[in-house]
């Protein structure tokens, strides 16, 4: 995540300074914001002080629609799995009131990585891309294999029938921000309606899990951290997996996909030694189907088209949000296009 040249922050910072000075004794120095640019959804900044680099994530200004932007949420699973092997950055303090930066928001250690938008991994030699596609299939894998009770997370969701839950829960949300018509889809919800699995396997889901999510070393080809938590549930696991793949059903215009891109030059691997790297780290016997898939690019297309409402009403966390929003058309056509080689 880099520092964008967005518009100054919605609130003030001196209010900021005062609070995290209070609540984080021994600050010192004056306080530096910059905002992180790349996320579409909760506004993100680095706080920077002399002796001390944090991170504070912020739900958007203005109104949003129900169960949106979480932080709380955030906050409460990234403490849950400070204890465990997946890689998280440690939260310090959430503050519910909107006394202090106007809305909702949690501040966590910042951490010192790279992060990348681009599946092509520009920049990076082959065997290091091909060991860190790999190496986010078995950071996916670590978080499927923890036991969410155990570490308190059993009121983190419901269990069982989370597709259709889903499916129910993103449908309603495309009726209350689309802004066209995208016939594509209103027709994948009905086809995803109709073809629920039986199974109801039940895990922590990242909810956003790609590759642009993920913190890797300075200068190692691994996951050092998973961001980005607003949408983590518990759920099923191969909701995450197919998620990971959409780099593989994107072009390189779609959010930075990998779809056309000579994957072998590349040292990149393909969707399924990606995914069977995933199944042997994750000890799984059953894998991603079409159903996974396709599920997975209308949830995107939905998100999507939630970015495209909120640059219309002037609340979106990113100055490219209308554009990304435009996306949703395309996603929703690449579902589509995988419900026709089902026949």
């Amino acid at each position: 995540m880099q520092p964008s040249n967005a518009s100054p922050p919605e609130f003030e910072p001196a209010r900021l300074d005062a609070f995290l000075r209070s609540a984080l004794p021994g600050l010192s120095g004056a306080m530096r914001l910059e905002r992180i640019g790349g996320g579409q959804s909760n506004p993100t900044f680095f706080v920077s002080y002399d002796d001390r680099r944090l991170v504070l994530r912020k739900q958007p200004p203005g109104e949003v629609l129900p169960s949106a932007h979480a932080v709380d949420r955030e906050y409460r699973i990234l403490r849950a799995l400070s204890g465990t092997s997946v890689p998280v950055p440690q939260a310090l303090l959430f503050h519910a009131d909107r006394d202090v930066v106007g809305t909702p928001f949690y501040v966590m250690e910042r951490l010192d990585g790279r992060v990348f938008h681009e599946g092509s991994l520009p920049g990076i030699a082959a065997n290091d891309r091909r060991a860190m596609y790999f190496s986010m299939a078995e950071t996916m894998a670590r978080l499927h294999t923890v036991d969410w009770a155990a570490i308190g997370l059993a009121d983190y969701g419901k269990q069982g029938n989370y597709f259709a839950r889903q499916i129910g829960r993103w449908t309603k949300q495309w009726q209350l921000s689309r802004t066209r018509d995208i016939p594509e889809i209103d027709r994948v919800s009905a086809w995803l309606q109709e073809h629920l699995p039986e199974d109801h396997e039940t895990k922590i889901c990242h909810g956003d899990f790609r590759l642009g999510n993920l913190m890797f070393h300075p200068e190692e080809p691994r996951v050092i951290a998973v961001l980005d938590w607003e949408l983590s549930t518990l759920g099923h696991p191969l909701a995450d997996a197919a998620f990971s793949c959409l780099a593989w059903h994107s072009r390189p215009e779609w959010y930075g996909g990998i779809m056309g891109l000579d994957l072998d030059a590349l040292g990149i691997p393909t969707q399924e030694e990606y995914l069977q790297h995933y199944y042997r780290a994750a000890g799984r016997s059953t894998g991603v189907e079409v159903f996974h898939l396709v599920f997975s690019l209308f949830r995107f297309a939905v998100i999507l088209e939630g970015i495209a409402g909120r640059a219309k009403a002037g609340n979106a966390a990113a100055e490219n949000a209308a554009q990304v929003g435009d996306l949703s058309v395309a996603y929703a056509r690449r579902a589509a296009e995988l419900i026709e080689t089902q026949g």
